[in-house]
């Protein structure tokens, strides 16, 4: 473990999550509405990238979009400072540092509005696949990467077979979350697969449950499984990369 490279990725993932906020409120939308243009006052979101990129605060109004700048910023970079030192100086970091705050703007969202936008779940995937592949291309692990690709279609599988059996718990938005986790996972074995898929669906049953013994929750009112998922995806990720070193 390298304090220099977790305080690196720490502040790395701090100045990622530091941009959470605006994007994030621009996503919590129904399937059917457009992304978010206007603060919650109503004044147009102005900034950088088309306004996905500016300060948590309307500039007009100083009203808050999206959630506190700290909290993410904070969640970002305990993440990425988890995973540098699980993870040491192998290539695989920089994958994972890239997935971390589409990750954690991931379960912002969900948490919002009840909804993974496939802005975000494609894309995790396709950056795990594409960030994992070149990995395995420079080190000669091609096999990882083989495993890796099948560790997310089977996630993504079986979280669309939970759809399938239960549409009103499940979303399909959870089972293209699945497969960019699982892809994730894969890369580092089928324990880490079982382990971390597991993990995600343990911790939001425990959640689930504790919302109902507290009256705060009914059976059919819909849970973010979102952010329980990728929570149990590191339950899987730092224990198998903290052994594979």
């Amino acid at each position: 473990m390298s304090p220099t490279l977790m305080t690196l990725a720490a502040a790395y993932g701090a100045a990622a999550g530091l941009l959470l906020p605006r994007p994030a409120h621009r996503m919590a939308v129904e399937p059917e509405e457009d992304w978010r243009a206007h603060c919650p006052a109503g004044h147009p979101l102005t900034g950088y990238a088309g306004g996905w990129l500016g300060p948590p605060r309307c500039p007009r109004c100083r009203t808050a979009c999206g959630p506190a700048a700290l909290p993410t910023a904070a969640a970002t970079a305990l993440v990425c400072a988890a995973l540098a030192a699980a993870t040491g100086a192998r290539p695989e970091l920089a994958a994972w540092l890239l997935m971390a705050p589409v990750a954690v703007l991931l379960a912002a969202v969900d948490w919002r509005v009840r909804r993974l936008p496939d802005a975000l779940t494609l894309p995790l995937a396709a950056l795990a696949a594409a960030a994992l592949g070149l990995v395995g291309w420079l080190t000669g692990t091609s096999g990882s990467w083989l495993r890796a690709l099948l560790g997310g279609l089977l996630l993504g599988a079986c979280y669309l077979l939970l759809f399938a059996v239960n549409p009103s718990g499940i979303g399909l938005g959870d089972a293209k979350l699945a497969l960019g986790l699982g892809i994730a996972l894969g890369w580092y074995g089928w324990r880490a697969l079982l382990t971390g898929g597991a993990a995600g669906v343990f911790i939001g049953a425990l959640w689930g449950a504790g919302l109902l013994l507290a009256r705060r929750g009914r059976r059919q009112e819909p849970m973010p499984l979102g952010p329980f998922m990728i929570v149990g995806a590191l339950c899987g990720l730092l224990p198998a990369a903290a052994a594979a070193g």
